[in-house]
């Protein structure tokens, strides 16, 4: 049958998907516009469950927060491309994604899936039909809701690197300095004695490897596995580590002349610990094409 081309521009509005596909979706459905859009939405979960199983290691962080700045949201949503990360879209529906987190205060990825928007749809159901609209898989990766002992201070830096610290006393620019530093300088925990115990174990195993080869005596061995693990926890630890806008003051220095605490801060960085699968761009962009 003949549909008419204000038909499937209607539909095209009312879904966002391509002319063609709401074309189709018409044809098959004898024109009847609301079966169209209930046959697009069974087959855009199909689509969508289909393009799961995809490895999705580009995206964008996101931070929402609260208007006293005592509560806030951070996430991380994936797609397969770093073309799809700046795709308008895909960064509206990263946006929503942390309001959304923040509003419902999910606390992980599942009751994430499940908060509403503000349209009234659940973050899953827009995830799902973004997969069809831009024809990449779309994975919420990861959530934390930060609830404040002092004042919450977020740096983003681009799109990749995302930074919530909870920091009391202080001004506005020792917070910001301090989330630039955290984003730049990846620190593990706060203080040296929030390191986890296994990784310290982890640790003691390569350094007591690497003295005992030196050939030193074991006095001297134990000397030298104590030190490198003091560096170690120095290094990994935030205000152990040297302040990168003035590597001779150490970051708890900082921090204790300008009479403030620094109680938590949470570090997203798209990606990291992903494998990212190595294929031919070409193949994958001809294949997106034919609606692989």
């Amino acid at each position: 049958m003949s549909i008419a081309a204000s038909l499937v521009m209607e539909l095209r509005s009312r879904t966002g998907a391509g002319m063609m596909e709401c074309k189709k979706a018409l044809t098959e459905t004898n024109g009847d516009f609301e079966a169209a859009i209930e046959h697009m939405r069974k087959s855009g979960l199909a689509k969508a469950d289909k393009k799961a199983g995809r490895i999705a290691a580009e995206g964008r962080v996101a931070i929402a927060f609260a208007k006293d700045a005592r509560r806030g949201a951070i996430v991380e949503v994936n797609c397969e491309t770093d073309f799809v990360g700046n795709n308008p879209d895909f960064v509206a529906f990263v946006s929503a994604v942390a309001e959304a987190a923040l509003a419902s205060g999910a606390t992980d990825v599942q009751a994430l899936g499940a908060a509403r928007l503000a349209d009234g749809t659940t973050v899953d159901e827009a995830r799902r039909a973004l997969v069809v609209k831009i024809g990449e898989n779309v994975a919420l990766r990861r959530v934390e809701l930060v609830v404040a002992k002092g004042t919450l201070c977020a740096y983003l830096h681009g799109i990749r690197i995302g930074v919530v610290v909870d920091v009391a006393g202080g001004n506005a620019e020792l917070s910001k300095d301090l989330a630039m530093h955290i984003a730049a300088s990846k620190p593990m925990c706060v203080s040296a004695d929030q390191i986890p115990a296994e990784v310290l174990a982890r640790e003691r195993t390569i350094v007591e490897a690497q003295a005992a080869a030196s050939g030193k005596p074991p006095e001297i061995v134990v000397k030298m596995v104590e030190g490198r693990l003091r560096k170690f926890a120095g290094e990994s630890s935030l205000l152990g580590q040297p302040f990168v806008k003035d590597p001779d003051t150490s970051v708890e220095k900082l921090v204790k002349q300008a009479g403030a605490r620094v109680h938590a801060f949470v570090r997203y960085e798209v990606g990291e610990g992903i494998e990212k699968a190595k294929g031919d761009f070409v193949a994958e962009v001809m294949a997106q094409a034919r609606g692989g």
